[in-house]
């Protein structure tokens, strides 16, 4: 009888230590089965996320045909004389905005800043995919005058036609030159689903006639 008793004890004792070791097992199934639900979940948001930023960037280009509308035809920019001067009701500044180090007007990241160079009003809304548009244009010079009295020096010039880039001086030299240009810089804070946000910049010239 006592042989028998501690045989059964031995083996409770066994089965004890397994299931100890299965619920530890279990515990570690766990931990890595909420692991992976949490990388997909984060998977997913990511690219969510991306999907939104490639869509606001395409919606950035409503921005562009906007700007270029207002250089061209009746618009409030087309006059050489009226770009010497900042126009707050364009967004418009005729010198060099301020920029962070990332290269973004300090206008699209501060309210109070954008009060000072343009209107909320201009902002580009679509309500349907929730996203609106913020720009400002900066001509880029360093004072609010003529570019062809500040010259290099104080405006960014595109290369004149006697530059040359590629091929032969003399074919160069046949060409008519341009009208002289100055650059442009369109900047766009485009703000979509999410609180997701964008930062997009293009730059143009315009001749000074």
């Amino acid at each position: 009888m006592m042989m028998r008793n501690r045989s059964f004890s031995r083996r409770s004792r066994q089965r004890g230590v397994v299931l100890l070791f299965a619920l530890v097992v279990l515990v570690i199934l766990l931990a890595g089965g909420v692991a992976v639900i949490r990388s997909m979940n984060t998977s997913l948001a990511s690219a969510g996320n991306l999907a939104f930023k490639r869509d606001l960037v395409n919606q950035g280009e409503q921005a562009i045909a906007t700007v270029l509308n207002t250089f061209s035809g009746s618009g409030a920019l087309t006059a050489a004389a009226t770009r010497n001067s900042n126009l707050k009701s364009a967004n418009y500044s005729a010198t060099t905005l301020a920029t962070n180090d990332r290269g973004v007007p300090t206008a699209l990241l501060s309210d109070s800043v954008f009060d000072t160079v343009g209107v909320a009003s201009n902002d580009i809304e679509n309500t349907d995919a929730k996203v609106k548009i913020r720009y400002v244009i900066d001509r880029l010079c360093n004072a609010a005058s003529s570019p062809g009295t500040q010259g290099p020096g104080g405006c960014v010039f595109p290369p004149a036609a006697n530059d040359v880039r590629g091929g032969s001086s003399q074919e160069m030299g046949t060409r008519l030159p341009p009208p002289p240009s100055t650059t442009y810089r369109l900047s766009m804070r485009v703000t979509g689903p999410r609180d997701t946000q964008v930062f997009l910049q293009a730059s143009f010239a315009k001749p000074e006639q």
